[in-house]
């Protein structure tokens, strides 16, 4: 049995939903989880864990705010020795064998300081490989994020990123291994079906413009994300329940959500196509809903006042879009826990 500290990323439920996934994966391990936010709340559920902070992206009305974003980082840098102690003290009391890091930044900086080997799992290092794919006029926002990346999160000995395309340019070093998404096990126990209404998803409450636009679809839409229940004509707000939430999406007929990665990858495991609206100045969704695009498994919608015809159109190319996602892999579960396996193993 290994001791094994977890540093993840706590903004949204996505980093923390990956890292629980890992976790459950080697129940023979024993796990300690440095988080904070929502995912602190998540993983406090199910394993002990520490709260620290990390930088946060600051994000109103769907779009990134760099002056608040900025000064966030700033704060942070500040209290940044404070917060390394309290990462040395939880080493200092579970000793662990070895860390794992989800785009976390202060666990492999201690890892490495005290000679902890150190594995990073995450969708973010795979940006630094997509430069050739980000138009002229996005590309300050693309190095600003490569920066981050590279400046404040690389601190691992070993990296794995997990994705649902290819990396534009392979890594040629050794230093980054791009494998399939990982599922979460609720995943895998649903089948997938196909029903007549839409499911949608917003992480971000502040944006307003979502709703009225749901309102223009033709056929139910099951909504989560609002924190709001009952029904509008054709929408039906939902409270967030993972068993209900997985059991609408794999029966859904198609999905609209943003640009996180673990959701869409979902949502094509179960075949479903996508219309993705990332938030603005967020590159990282933005190049998510780019490859849903230009791999034809859905749409990008970059503006809520789309074309009266939008959505009558995406919805009629929907079996093209079934077809391709049908000709792809979205399944990374084992190769992951091989890597992992294979990391463990050197300790």
């Amino acid at each position: 049995m290994a001791r094994i500290i977890y540093g993840v990323h706590g903004t949204g439920h996505g980093h923390a939903i990956r890292a629980l996934a890992i976790a459950r994966m080697f129940p023979e391990h024993e796990f300690h989880f440095v988080s904070h936010d929502t995912g602190l709340d998540l993983l406090r559920g199910a394993y002990p864990a520490t709260a620290c902070p990390n930088p946060a992206t600051v994000v109103t009305g769907h779009r990134v705010r760099a002056a608040a974003t900025l000064a966030s980082l700033m704060r942070f840098q500040r209290r940044r020795a404070d917060h390394l102690r309290t990462v040395r003290d939880c080493f200092s009391r579970f000793q662990p064998d070895a860390a794992l890091t989800d785009y976390e930044c202060l666990v492999p900086a201690v890892a490495r300081e005290l000679g902890v080997p150190c594995l990073s799992l995450d969708h973010q290092h795979i940006l630094p490989l997509c430069g050739s794919c980000v138009p002229l006029a996005r590309y300050p926002e693309y190095l600003a994020t490569v920066w981050a990346i590279r400046r404040l999160f690389s601190g691992a000995s070993v990296h794995v990123a997990t994705s649902f395309f290819p990396a534009p340019r392979p890594p040629s070093d050794g230093s980054l291994h791009v494998v399939p998404p990982l599922l979460r096990q609720k995943v895998l126990e649903h089948g997938s079906r196909e029903g007549e209404h839409v499911l949608a998803y917003q992480g971000y409450s502040t944006f307003e413009r979502f709703v009225p636009f749901l309102r223009r679809i033709g056929r139910p839409v099951l909504v989560y994300g609002l924190e709001r229940t009952g029904s509008e004509g054709n929408l039906h707000f939902k409270p967030n329940a993972e068993e209900e939430f997985l059991r609408d999406l794999a029966g859904c007929r198609y999905v609209i959500c943003g640009g996180g990665h673990s959701l869409i990858s979902e949502a094509l495991y179960y075949g479903k196509p996508v219309l993705s609206f990332p938030i603005r100045r967020a590159i990282e969704q933005w190049l998510n809903a780019w490859h849903v695009e230009r791999l034809g498994y859905g749409r990008m919608l970059a503006s809520f006042y789309p074309s009266p015809g939008f959505i009558r159109d995406f919805e009629s190319k929907s079996d093209r879009y079934r077809e391709r996602i049908r000709g792809a892999l979205f399944y990374g579960n084992e190769v992951v826990q091989q890597r992992i396996q294979s990391f463990l193993g050197v300790i």
